[in-house]
Protein backbone atom coordinates (compact mmCIF):
# COMPACT_ATOMS: atom_id res chain seq x y z
CA UNK A 1 0.00 0.00 0.00
CA UNK A 2 3.12 2.65 0.71
CA UNK A 3 4.71 1.54 -2.28
CA UNK A 4 1.28 2.37 -4.60
CA UNK A 5 1.05 5.42 -3.27
CA UNK A 6 4.63 6.62 -3.09
CA UNK A 7 4.25 5.89 -6.96
CA UNK A 8 0.78 6.93 -7.29
CA UNK A 9 1.29 10.64 -5.55
CA UNK A 10 4.13 11.38 -8.01
CA UNK A 11 2.01 10.74 -11.08
CA UNK A 12 -0.99 12.43 -9.59
CA UNK A 13 0.99 15.97 -9.00
CA UNK A 14 2.75 15.71 -12.19
CA UNK A 15 -0.55 15.50 -13.83
CA UNK A 16 -2.20 18.09 -11.69
CA UNK A 17 0.92 20.15 -12.88
CA UNK A 18 0.54 19.78 -16.71
CA UNK A 19 -3.53 20.81 -16.64
CA UNK A 20 -2.78 23.99 -14.47
CA UNK A 21 0.04 24.71 -17.37
CA UNK A 22 -1.87 23.80 -20.19
CA UNK A 23 -4.79 25.81 -19.20
CA UNK A 24 -3.08 28.61 -18.03
CA UNK A 25 0.33 29.24 -20.87
CA UNK A 26 -0.80 26.85 -23.48
CA UNK A 27 -4.24 27.58 -24.22
CA UNK A 28 -3.48 31.37 -23.78
CA UNK A 29 -1.01 31.76 -26.87
CA UNK A 30 -1.16 30.70 -30.23
CA UNK A 31 1.61 28.73 -30.71
CA UNK A 32 5.02 27.82 -28.82
CA UNK A 33 7.14 30.98 -27.80
CA UNK A 34 8.43 32.53 -24.44
CA UNK A 35 5.21 32.65 -22.03
CA UNK A 36 4.82 28.63 -22.80
CA UNK A 37 8.48 28.01 -21.69
CA UNK A 38 7.91 30.93 -19.38
CA UNK A 39 5.26 29.22 -17.73
CA UNK A 40 6.61 25.69 -17.34
CA UNK A 41 9.72 27.32 -15.65
CA UNK A 42 7.26 29.31 -13.32
CA UNK A 43 5.41 26.09 -12.25
CA UNK A 44 8.60 23.61 -11.96
CA UNK A 45 10.05 26.19 -10.00
CA UNK A 46 7.68 27.05 -7.84
CA UNK A 47 7.30 23.24 -6.62
CA UNK A 48 11.08 22.65 -6.78
CA UNK A 49 10.65 25.69 -3.91
CA UNK A 50 8.08 24.06 -1.95
CA UNK A 51 9.51 20.80 -2.04
CA UNK A 52 12.79 22.31 -0.79
CA UNK A 53 11.31 24.04 1.74
CA UNK A 54 9.61 20.72 3.60
CA UNK A 55 12.93 19.26 2.86
CA UNK A 56 15.02 21.85 4.73
CA UNK A 57 12.97 22.35 7.47
CA UNK A 58 12.41 18.78 8.42
CA UNK A 59 16.46 18.07 7.98
CA UNK A 60 16.98 20.97 9.84
CA UNK A 61 19.09 22.84 7.05
CA UNK A 62 21.12 25.83 8.23
CA UNK A 63 18.53 28.23 9.34
CA UNK A 64 19.14 30.94 6.51
CA UNK A 65 18.24 28.53 3.96
CA UNK A 66 15.05 27.30 5.43
CA UNK A 67 14.16 31.34 5.73
CA UNK A 68 15.07 31.45 2.16
CA UNK A 69 12.97 29.11 0.83
CA UNK A 70 9.98 28.99 3.05
CA UNK A 71 8.58 31.91 1.89
CA UNK A 72 8.65 31.36 -1.93
CA UNK A 73 8.22 27.79 -1.51
CA UNK A 74 5.26 27.75 0.96
CA UNK A 75 3.30 30.48 -0.47
CA UNK A 76 3.49 29.08 -3.97
CA UNK A 77 2.42 26.02 -2.57
CA UNK A 78 -0.82 27.93 -1.29
CA UNK A 79 -1.52 29.30 -4.85
CA UNK A 80 -0.78 26.42 -6.55
CA UNK A 81 -4.16 24.89 -4.74
CA UNK A 82 -6.22 28.33 -5.86
CA UNK A 83 -5.03 28.31 -9.47
CA UNK A 84 -5.80 24.33 -9.67
CA UNK A 85 -9.09 24.83 -7.69
CA UNK A 86 -9.90 27.59 -10.14
CA UNK A 87 -9.46 26.09 -13.08
CA UNK A 88 -11.12 22.93 -12.65
CA UNK A 89 -14.06 25.60 -11.34
CA UNK A 90 -14.04 27.37 -14.75
CA UNK A 91 -14.52 24.38 -15.92
CA UNK A 92 -18.00 24.97 -16.15
CA UNK A 93 -18.06 28.64 -17.22
CA UNK A 94 -15.87 28.20 -20.30
CA UNK A 95 -18.48 26.56 -22.44
CA UNK A 96 -20.86 28.83 -21.64
CA UNK A 97 -18.74 31.21 -22.51
CA UNK A 98 -17.95 29.88 -25.91
CA UNK A 99 -21.91 29.39 -26.48
CA UNK A 100 -22.57 33.33 -25.53
CA UNK A 101 -19.85 34.38 -28.17
CA UNK A 102 -21.15 31.99 -31.00
CA UNK A 103 -24.65 33.41 -30.43
CA UNK A 104 -23.88 37.37 -30.35
CA UNK A 105 -21.74 36.14 -33.49
CA UNK A 106 -24.92 35.02 -35.18
CA UNK A 107 -27.32 37.66 -34.07
CA UNK A 108 -24.69 40.47 -35.39
CA UNK A 109 -25.88 42.08 -38.47
CA UNK A 110 -23.58 41.82 -41.35
CA UNK A 111 -21.15 44.12 -42.33
CA UNK A 112 -22.87 46.38 -45.62
CA UNK A 113 -20.35 46.02 -48.79
CA UNK A 114 -20.87 49.24 -50.65
CA UNK A 115 -22.15 48.64 -54.02
CA UNK A 116 -19.48 50.67 -56.77
CA UNK A 117 -21.28 51.81 -60.35
CA UNK A 118 -18.80 52.02 -62.86
CA UNK A 119 -19.30 56.00 -64.02
CA UNK A 120 -20.94 57.06 -67.27
CA UNK A 121 -18.20 57.30 -70.19
CA UNK A 122 -18.74 60.83 -71.18
CA UNK A 123 -18.50 61.03 -75.27
CA UNK A 124 -14.81 61.55 -76.45
CA UNK A 125 -16.03 63.88 -78.56
CA UNK A 126 -17.66 66.73 -78.14
CA UNK A 127 -19.80 68.85 -80.21
CA UNK A 128 -17.43 71.05 -82.72
CA UNK A 129 -20.38 73.36 -83.37
CA UNK A 130 -19.77 76.86 -81.65
CA UNK A 131 -23.42 77.53 -81.99
CA UNK A 132 -25.60 75.10 -81.09
CA UNK A 133 -29.21 75.10 -81.84
CA UNK A 134 -30.71 76.36 -78.66
CA UNK A 135 -33.91 74.52 -79.72
CA UNK A 136 -35.10 72.25 -76.97
CA UNK A 137 -36.64 69.43 -79.44
CA UNK A 138 -33.94 69.11 -82.53
CA UNK A 139 -35.44 67.67 -85.10
CA UNK A 140 -33.33 64.29 -85.39
CA UNK A 141 -30.61 63.90 -88.53
CA UNK A 142 -31.66 60.99 -90.65
CA UNK A 143 -29.37 58.36 -90.77
CA UNK A 144 -28.46 55.42 -92.89
CA UNK A 145 -30.16 52.02 -90.87
CA UNK A 146 -27.03 50.58 -89.15
CA UNK A 147 -25.93 47.21 -90.37
CA UNK A 148 -26.69 44.24 -88.32
CA UNK A 149 -24.45 43.78 -85.16
CA UNK A 150 -23.10 47.46 -85.76
CA UNK A 151 -24.04 50.31 -83.29
CA UNK A 152 -24.63 53.63 -84.58
CA UNK A 153 -21.92 56.10 -82.99
CA UNK A 154 -22.79 58.40 -79.93
CA UNK A 155 -25.83 56.26 -79.28
CA UNK A 156 -26.01 53.42 -76.76
CA UNK A 157 -27.36 50.23 -78.45
CA UNK A 158 -30.18 49.08 -76.36
CA UNK A 159 -29.89 45.03 -75.68
CA UNK A 160 -32.36 42.54 -74.73
CA UNK A 161 -31.73 41.00 -71.43
CA UNK A 162 -28.61 38.87 -70.61
CA UNK A 163 -27.07 40.71 -73.71
CA UNK A 164 -24.39 43.20 -73.53
CA UNK A 165 -23.93 46.08 -75.89
CA UNK A 166 -20.96 45.89 -78.10
CA UNK A 167 -17.50 46.74 -75.98
CA UNK A 168 -19.40 46.39 -72.77
CA UNK A 169 -18.69 43.69 -70.38
CA UNK A 170 -21.01 41.27 -70.39
CA UNK A 171 -23.06 41.41 -66.90
CA UNK A 172 -24.14 37.99 -65.16
CA UNK A 173 -28.10 37.67 -64.93
CA UNK A 174 -29.75 37.84 -61.51
CA UNK A 175 -28.58 34.99 -59.03
CA UNK A 176 -25.22 34.17 -61.17
CA UNK A 177 -21.98 34.75 -59.63
CA UNK A 178 -19.08 35.32 -62.37
CA UNK A 179 -15.63 33.04 -62.27
CA UNK A 180 -13.18 34.54 -59.75
CA UNK A 181 -16.09 36.77 -57.93
CA UNK A 182 -16.26 35.77 -53.89
CA UNK A 183 -18.66 32.79 -53.66
CA UNK A 184 -18.50 31.53 -57.31
CA UNK A 185 -16.45 28.16 -55.93
CA UNK A 186 -13.76 28.97 -58.91
CA UNK A 187 -10.16 29.78 -57.91
CA UNK A 188 -9.40 33.20 -56.90
CA UNK A 189 -13.41 33.33 -55.07
CA UNK A 190 -12.22 32.55 -51.70
CA UNK A 191 -14.67 30.95 -50.30
CA UNK A 192 -14.22 26.69 -50.58
CA UNK A 193 -10.59 27.42 -49.41
CA UNK A 194 -10.21 30.63 -48.33
CA UNK A 195 -13.55 30.12 -46.14
CA UNK A 196 -13.36 27.47 -44.21
CA UNK A 197 -9.60 28.74 -43.22
CA UNK A 198 -11.40 31.86 -42.16
CA UNK A 199 -13.79 29.69 -40.04
CA UNK A 200 -11.33 27.99 -38.63
CA UNK A 201 -9.33 31.28 -37.60
CA UNK A 202 -12.08 32.41 -36.17
CA UNK A 203 -12.91 29.74 -33.69
CA UNK A 204 -8.83 29.40 -33.07
CA UNK A 205 -9.28 33.21 -31.84
CA UNK A 206 -12.63 32.36 -29.94
CA UNK A 207 -10.89 29.67 -28.42
CA UNK A 208 -7.78 31.94 -27.30
CA UNK A 209 -9.68 34.76 -26.24
CA UNK A 210 -11.91 32.64 -24.07
CA UNK A 211 -9.16 31.14 -22.44
CA UNK A 212 -7.19 34.53 -21.68
CA UNK A 213 -10.32 35.59 -20.15
CA UNK A 214 -10.94 32.26 -18.12
CA UNK A 215 -7.16 32.24 -17.40
CA UNK A 216 -6.83 35.65 -16.14
CA UNK A 217 -9.75 35.58 -13.77
CA UNK A 218 -8.70 32.21 -12.17
CA UNK A 219 -4.81 33.96 -11.50
CA UNK A 220 -6.82 36.87 -9.90
CA UNK A 221 -8.88 35.25 -7.81
CA UNK A 222 -6.50 32.97 -7.05
CA UNK A 223 -3.50 35.74 -5.81
CA UNK A 224 -6.10 37.47 -4.11
CA UNK A 225 -7.06 34.55 -2.25
CA UNK A 226 -3.91 33.92 -1.27
CA UNK A 227 -2.88 37.43 -0.31
CA UNK A 228 -6.30 37.69 1.91
CA UNK A 229 -5.49 34.78 3.83
CA UNK A 230 -1.72 35.26 4.44
CA UNK A 231 -2.71 39.06 5.89
CA UNK A 232 -5.01 37.44 8.49
CA UNK A 233 -2.11 35.29 9.40
CA UNK A 234 0.35 38.04 9.87
CA UNK A 235 -1.33 40.77 11.47
CA UNK A 236 -2.19 38.20 14.43
CA UNK A 237 -5.16 36.20 15.93
CA UNK A 238 -8.32 37.65 17.07
CA UNK A 239 -9.56 36.90 20.35
CA UNK A 240 -13.03 33.88 20.51
CA UNK A 241 -15.11 33.90 23.63
CA UNK A 242 -17.01 30.68 24.38
CA UNK A 243 -18.80 29.46 27.80
CA UNK A 244 -18.32 26.91 28.68
CA UNK A 245 -20.73 25.23 31.93
CA UNK A 246 -18.94 22.34 34.20
CA UNK A 247 -21.63 20.34 36.41
CA UNK A 248 -18.85 20.34 39.04
CA UNK A 249 -17.38 23.24 39.58
CA UNK A 250 -18.50 25.27 42.16
CA UNK A 251 -19.80 28.51 42.57
CA UNK A 252 -16.93 30.04 43.33
CA UNK A 253 -15.09 29.26 40.55
CA UNK A 254 -18.03 30.65 38.29
CA UNK A 255 -16.79 33.18 35.79
CA UNK A 256 -13.21 31.44 35.89
CA UNK A 257 -10.95 32.50 32.30
CA UNK A 258 -8.77 30.00 30.62
CA UNK A 259 -7.29 31.33 27.33
CA UNK A 260 -6.29 29.08 24.94
CA UNK A 261 -3.80 28.88 22.43
CA UNK A 262 -2.10 26.26 20.31
CA UNK A 263 -0.37 26.24 16.81
CA UNK A 264 1.47 29.08 16.79
CA UNK A 265 4.36 26.99 14.81
CA UNK A 266 7.05 29.65 15.10
CA UNK A 267 9.59 28.86 12.01
CA UNK A 268 10.99 30.18 9.30
CA UNK A 269 8.32 32.55 8.48
CA UNK A 270 6.81 33.19 11.73
CA UNK A 271 8.94 34.56 14.18
CA UNK A 272 9.94 36.87 16.81
CA UNK A 273 7.00 39.37 16.36
CA UNK A 274 4.64 36.99 15.52
CA UNK A 275 5.26 35.72 18.74
CA UNK A 276 5.10 39.11 20.60
CA UNK A 277 1.53 39.93 18.99
CA UNK A 278 0.70 36.40 20.17
CA UNK A 279 1.76 37.36 24.11
CA UNK A 280 0.15 40.98 23.63
CA UNK A 281 -3.18 39.65 22.89
CA UNK A 282 -3.53 36.90 25.28
CA UNK A 283 -2.39 39.53 28.38
CA UNK A 284 -4.99 41.98 27.33
CA UNK A 285 -7.88 39.34 27.81
CA UNK A 286 -6.48 39.17 31.33
CA UNK A 287 -7.17 35.52 32.09
CA UNK A 288 -6.88 33.56 35.12
CA UNK A 289 -4.82 31.00 33.72
CA UNK A 290 -3.12 30.41 30.51
CA UNK A 291 -2.81 26.88 28.31
CA UNK A 292 -0.78 26.53 25.45
CA UNK A 293 -1.59 23.59 23.99
CA UNK A 294 1.21 22.06 21.63
CA UNK A 295 2.42 22.88 18.02
CA UNK A 296 4.42 25.81 19.95
CA UNK A 297 7.51 25.35 16.97
CA UNK A 298 9.00 24.16 14.03
CA UNK A 299 13.00 24.07 14.44
CA UNK A 300 14.85 24.05 16.82
CA UNK A 301 15.64 26.00 20.47
CA UNK A 302 19.08 27.09 18.47
CA UNK A 303 17.28 28.41 15.91
CA UNK A 304 13.86 29.31 17.50
CA UNK A 305 15.01 30.46 20.88
CA UNK A 306 15.24 33.92 20.59
CA UNK A 307 11.43 33.71 18.42
CA UNK A 308 9.79 31.83 21.61
CA UNK A 309 11.29 34.55 24.16
CA UNK A 310 8.18 36.53 24.33
CA UNK A 311 6.45 33.93 25.82
CA UNK A 312 8.47 34.91 29.39
CA UNK A 313 5.78 38.32 29.42
CA UNK A 314 2.95 35.69 29.74
CA UNK A 315 0.25 37.09 32.67
CA UNK A 316 -2.09 34.54 34.80
CA UNK A 317 -3.25 34.70 38.07
CA UNK A 318 -3.10 30.97 38.09
CA UNK A 319 -0.05 30.63 35.63
CA UNK A 320 0.73 28.75 32.31
CA UNK A 321 1.00 25.51 31.20
CA UNK A 322 2.61 23.90 28.46
CA UNK A 323 2.05 20.30 26.76
CA UNK A 324 3.62 19.15 23.51
CA UNK A 325 1.86 18.66 20.25
CA UNK A 326 3.43 16.53 17.73
CA UNK A 327 5.90 19.46 16.00
CA UNK A 328 7.61 19.35 19.11
CA UNK A 329 8.35 15.89 18.39
CA UNK A 330 10.36 16.73 15.06
CA UNK A 331 12.11 20.09 16.70
CA UNK A 332 13.49 18.40 20.06
CA UNK A 333 10.86 17.85 22.10
CA UNK A 334 12.89 17.71 25.28
CA UNK A 335 14.91 20.77 24.71
CA UNK A 336 11.77 22.70 23.83
CA UNK A 337 10.25 21.21 27.34
CA UNK A 338 13.23 22.49 29.38
CA UNK A 339 13.16 26.02 27.49
CA UNK A 340 9.85 26.89 28.04
CA UNK A 341 10.30 26.05 31.77
CA UNK A 342 13.07 28.78 31.37
CA UNK A 343 10.36 31.31 30.34
CA UNK A 344 8.22 30.82 33.25
CA UNK A 345 5.75 28.16 31.98
CA UNK A 346 4.60 24.67 33.81
CA UNK A 347 5.31 21.67 31.39
CA UNK A 348 2.13 18.81 32.14
CA UNK A 349 3.82 15.72 30.55
CA UNK A 350 1.53 13.12 32.01
CA UNK A 351 0.75 15.28 35.06
CA UNK A 352 -1.68 17.20 37.06
CA UNK A 353 -1.55 20.07 39.32
CA UNK A 354 -5.00 20.71 42.11
CA UNK A 355 -5.95 24.45 41.66
CA UNK A 356 -8.56 25.84 44.12
CA UNK A 357 -11.45 24.39 42.36
CA UNK A 358 -10.66 22.06 39.41
CA UNK A 359 -7.95 19.58 38.60
CA UNK A 360 -5.59 20.53 35.34
CA UNK A 361 -4.01 17.85 33.74
CA UNK A 362 -2.06 17.49 30.48
CA UNK A 363 -0.61 14.10 28.59
CA UNK A 364 1.79 14.52 25.92
CA UNK A 365 1.16 14.37 22.47
CA UNK A 366 0.61 10.71 20.15
CA UNK A 367 3.54 12.03 18.39
CA UNK A 368 5.58 11.03 21.26
CA UNK A 369 5.18 7.25 21.61
CA UNK A 370 8.23 7.14 18.46
CA UNK A 371 10.72 8.52 21.71
CA UNK A 372 9.02 6.82 24.52
CA UNK A 373 7.11 9.52 25.67
CA UNK A 374 3.52 9.38 24.10
CA UNK A 375 0.52 10.08 26.11
CA UNK A 376 -0.22 8.39 29.54
CA UNK A 377 -3.74 8.83 31.00
CA UNK A 378 -3.43 6.57 33.83
CA UNK A 379 -0.65 8.67 35.59
CA UNK A 380 -1.91 12.40 34.62
CA UNK A 381 -5.88 11.12 36.17
CA UNK A 382 -5.81 7.75 37.72
CA UNK A 383 -5.34 8.67 41.15
CA UNK A 384 -7.50 12.10 41.73
CA UNK A 385 -10.38 13.05 43.62
CA UNK A 386 -13.43 11.89 40.61
CA UNK A 387 -15.83 14.46 42.92
CA UNK A 388 -13.81 17.51 41.42
CA UNK A 389 -14.14 18.77 38.04
CA UNK A 390 -10.97 18.23 35.57
CA UNK A 391 -9.70 20.18 32.72
CA UNK A 392 -7.16 18.26 30.56
CA UNK A 393 -5.22 19.77 28.24
CA UNK A 394 -4.33 17.49 24.79
CA UNK A 395 -2.99 18.45 21.40
CA UNK A 396 -4.79 16.48 19.49
CA UNK A 397 -8.85 15.80 19.49
CA UNK A 398 -8.57 12.42 18.68
CA UNK A 399 -7.57 11.81 22.30
CA UNK A 400 -11.59 12.46 23.46
CA UNK A 401 -11.98 8.72 23.42
CA UNK A 402 -9.38 8.36 26.51
CA UNK A 403 -10.53 11.76 28.36
CA UNK A 404 -13.77 10.25 28.63
CA UNK A 405 -12.81 6.87 30.24
CA UNK A 406 -11.30 8.93 32.52
CA UNK A 407 -14.22 11.09 33.53
CA UNK A 408 -12.49 14.21 32.04
CA UNK A 409 -14.74 17.28 31.96
CA UNK A 410 -13.61 19.75 29.55
CA UNK A 411 -10.73 18.99 27.13
CA UNK A 412 -8.53 21.96 25.39
CA UNK A 413 -7.14 20.73 21.84
CA UNK A 414 -5.80 22.13 18.66
CA UNK A 415 -4.10 20.34 16.11
CA UNK A 416 -6.49 20.93 12.97
CA UNK A 417 -5.84 24.41 12.25
CA UNK A 418 -9.75 23.98 11.45
CA UNK A 419 -8.37 22.77 7.93
CA UNK A 420 -6.25 25.92 7.76
CA UNK A 421 -7.13 25.74 3.75
CA UNK A 422 -10.15 25.07 2.38
CA UNK A 423 -11.32 22.34 1.23
CA UNK A 424 -8.92 21.38 3.83
CA UNK A 425 -11.37 20.98 6.62
CA UNK A 426 -13.29 18.14 4.87
CA UNK A 427 -9.84 16.20 5.43
CA UNK A 428 -9.36 17.32 8.56
CA UNK A 429 -12.64 16.20 9.33
CA UNK A 430 -12.28 12.56 8.38
CA UNK A 431 -8.89 12.51 10.69
CA UNK A 432 -10.52 14.19 13.58
CA UNK A 433 -13.41 13.63 15.74
CA UNK A 434 -13.97 17.75 16.03
CA UNK A 435 -12.34 19.79 13.70
CA UNK A 436 -13.14 23.73 15.84
CA UNK A 437 -15.29 24.88 18.51
CA UNK A 438 -17.38 22.94 21.07
CA UNK A 439 -18.59 19.53 21.07
CA UNK A 440 -19.88 16.88 24.17
CA UNK A 441 -19.08 13.18 24.04
CA UNK A 442 -21.02 11.69 27.07
CA UNK A 443 -19.93 13.57 29.99
CA UNK A 444 -16.91 15.22 28.90
CA UNK A 445 -16.72 18.38 26.39
CA UNK A 446 -14.09 18.91 23.97
CA UNK A 447 -13.53 22.55 22.88
CA UNK A 448 -10.86 22.44 19.72
CA UNK A 449 -8.96 25.41 18.87
CA UNK A 450 -8.22 26.87 15.27
CA UNK A 451 -5.05 27.89 16.45
CA UNK A 452 -3.16 31.02 16.13
CA UNK A 453 -0.54 30.85 13.73
CA UNK A 454 -0.05 28.02 10.36
CA UNK A 455 2.09 25.08 9.13
CA UNK A 456 3.66 25.73 5.83
CA UNK A 457 2.28 28.48 3.54
CA UNK A 458 1.34 31.72 6.06
CA UNK A 459 -1.87 31.52 5.15
CA UNK A 460 -5.59 30.80 6.19
CA UNK A 461 -8.59 30.55 3.72
CA UNK A 462 -12.11 29.44 5.81
CA UNK A 463 -10.36 28.85 9.02
CA UNK A 464 -8.84 32.41 10.53
CA UNK A 465 -6.39 31.99 13.59
CA UNK A 466 -7.48 32.48 16.69
CA UNK A 467 -6.94 32.81 20.73
CA UNK A 468 -10.14 31.45 22.59
CA UNK A 469 -11.13 32.94 25.93
CA UNK A 470 -12.94 29.93 27.78
CA UNK A 471 -15.36 31.33 30.46
CA UNK A 472 -15.94 28.44 32.68
CA UNK A 473 -20.02 28.39 34.17
CA UNK A 474 -20.88 26.90 37.58
CA UNK A 475 -24.28 25.14 37.36
CA UNK A 476 -24.80 25.69 40.87
CA UNK A 477 -24.38 29.59 40.25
Amino acid sequence: MVIVFALLAPAVLVAANWYLWRRLFRDTTRGPGRARRGGAVLIAGGWALAIGALVAERAGAPFWLQRTLAWPGFLWLALSIYLLLGVLAAEAVRPLLHRFLESRARTAPPAETPISHPPLDPSPHPDPSPNPDPSPNPDPVPTAAPAPGQAVAGQLEQSAPGQAAAGQPEQPAPGQLAAGQPGSGQPGSGRSEGGQSGSAGVASSRRVFVSRVVGGAVAAAAVGTVGYGSYGVLRGPRVKRVTVPLAKLPRAAHGYRIAVVSDIHLGPILGRGFAQKVVDTINATQPDLIAVVGDLVDGSVKDLGPAAAPLAQLKARHGSFFVTGNHEYFSGAEQWVRQVRRLGLNPLENARTELPWFDLAGVNDIAGESEGHGPDFTRALGDRDTTRACVLLAHQPVQIHDAVDHGVDLQLSGHTHGGQLWPGNFIAAAANPTVAGLERYGDTQLYVSRGAGAWGPPTRVGAPSDITVIELASKQA
